[in-house]
């Protein structure tokens, strides 16, 4: 049994601080107005920025230090199994647009590392989709042959890199993987550097979708603006009720340096044990390499995020002999229930509002497609795949039913279910956990430090009601139904949520 690593943090943050950058104090006017600093939200102001539009990137937190600085930084347009999918659903001209897009948004990657000269580990590699299960052979035959036809240089191969046998995979040369805070850290630098503002710290909580648009933030500063972007990952307005075609994903991940010569050289991932992700990446040490292993999905708020965090590192230490585990932390994505992003205008009466949401997984060449796309549709340029990335698309409602019906159960039994669940008694909470309770008042979310303190909140998620749930490992607050999260004094960490869960007395 392997010592369950120390939810460390993201190596990525680690090792890129980057600089802070100031907080919106006074009303701004702009071009257009881009609300969150992730990959998304970069690569959509930077793209604007040199066609010449004025541009204010408004960031809740610190840039690139939401979902994208806590990614495992594959740049590939092989996404698991979604090509046979596409094919299906989406028809052949669906998937070799989605295809298209997605590659063209891996080489968009390197020719802007390339034209600002940033120093982000960038590296070629094969990506794989492996299964060791022999049932699975068909299926990835199938996506092997669909990725082809749709573009790819993808073939189906039963040899990896791996340490372990595999029934077989679906291989496609040429992907890339990179140092992704580096990377946008260097691009708000040349933001800036081309006149855009950049800000931190300055949450948005309110959108006027008038001619023009105007923000209103937490601090009340206005920003004016013509056109505005929602890129905070989950929309934190969402006039088009998307939130009913998400559903949040977690997922952990551990990384340690071992000996370079156990480099499987190569992105892989499999659908199977929960989800296993494995990639490497320079560590700075003489004949070592970083390895990183993501896996163990699961649903914000639910199950033993401890034991979870140890079955991955136990599963590292057995496949690669050698690994010394440094850091651990937890990503989150959204998966659309239709599997395409949703990119575009916001809904069917926008006329100068988008997002870009639910990347299922790929935010970073789904991050930089989004960027190209939104600059078009806002610049009068057109793309061809705007069709297929319209988060007002209806031609798939049918096909999506299943997994809409499925989400928004699964919503509804949170929200009903959580309400009827028996609460422990606040003298049998430990110091560094926290559990909702009910008192007189209603239900808490009531937390004890190590010092034996208790902190008491409201247990309603400021988004739209559903009770929160307490992650030990990461000791925060987490919203079952749409993915919000907390820190135990009610700060928002993650949305759609905006604000703070309640103070309470107890």
């Amino acid at each position: 049994m392997t010592e369950n690593p120390h939810v460390s943090g993201s190596y990525w943050l680690q090792t890129a601080p980057g600089p802070q950058r100031p907080a919106l104090a006074d009303d701004l006017t702009v071009d257009v107005a881009v609300i969150g600093a992730g990959v998304a939200g970069l690569s959509t102001a930077w793209e604007l920025a040199r066609a010449g539009r004025q541009v204010a990137v408004l960031e809740a937190d610190r840039v690139a230090a939401g979902v994208t600085g806590h990614t495992t930084a594959k740049l590939t347009a092989l996404h698991t199994l979604i090509y046979d999918k596409l094919r299906r659903t989406r028809g052949p001209e669906g998937a070799r647009l989605y295809a298209r897009s997605q590659t063209e948004a891996i080489e968009r990657a390197a020719e802007i590392a390339d034209e600002l000269g940033v120093d982000c580990d960038w590296e070629r590699r094969s990506a794989f989709t492996y299964s060791r299960d022999p049932d699975r052979v068909q299926e990835l035959l199938a996506e092997a042959k669909a990725a082809h036809e749709a573009g790819l240089p993808a073939s189906f191969v039963t040899e990896t890199g791996l340490p372990f046998p595999v029934a077989g995979a679906v291989k496609v040369t040429g992907q890339a993987q990179f140092h992704p805070r580096k990377f946008l850290l260097a691009l708000a630098e040349d933001l800036v550097a081309r006149g855009a503002h950049v800000y931190e710290h300055t949450t948005v909580v309110g959108l006027d979708e008038g001619r023009p648009c105007r923000l209103t933030t937490d601090a009340g500063a206005t920003v004016t603006a013509r056109h505005v972007v929602v890129a905070t990952h989950y929309p934190v307005f969402d006039r088009s009720l998307l939130f009913t075609r998400l559903s949040p994903r977690r997922e952990l991940v551990v990384a340690g340096t071992m000996a370079a010569d156990r480099d499987p050289e190569g992105m892989y991932i499999t659908p199977d044990e929960g989800t296993r992700s494995v990639r490497t990446a320079p560590s700075g040490g003489a004949g070592e390499r970083l390895l990183v292993v993501t896996g163990e999905h699961f649903t914000p708020g639910t199950g033993n995020t401890r034991a979870r965090f140890q079955h991955l590192a136990d599963w590292a230490a057995e496949h690669f002999a050698g690994v010394t585990l440094t850091h651990a932390w937890a990503t989150q994505d959204n998966d659309p229930t239709d599997t395409v992003p949703l990119v575009g205008p916001m809904h069917p009466g926008a006329h100068h509002t988008y997002v870009a949401t639910g990347f299922g997984g790929w935010g970073l060449s789904g991050g930089m497609m989004a960027g190209r796309l939104l600059t078009s549709l806002i610049t009068g340029e057109g793309s061809a795949w705007s069709e297929l990335y319209d988060p007002r698309r209806l031609r798939s409602t049918v096909r999506e039913a299943p997994s809409f019906l499925k989400t928004q159960a699964e919503v509804a039994r949170h929200f009903v279910g959580d309400r009827l669940r028996p609460s422990p008694p606040v003298e049998s909470l430990p110091p560094g956990e926290g559990a909702v309770v009910r008192t007189d008042g209603g239900r808490l979310a009531v937390y004890r430090d190590e010092g034996g303190h208790l902190h008491a909140l409201s247990a309603r998620c400021t988004h739209l009601g559903c009770l929160v749930a307490f992650n030990a490992a990461e000791r925060a607050w987490e919203c079952p139904c749409h993915g919000s999260r907390f820190d135990t004094d009610g700060k928002v960490v993650e949305g759609p949520a905006v604000r703070p869960l309640e103070q309470r007395e107890i």
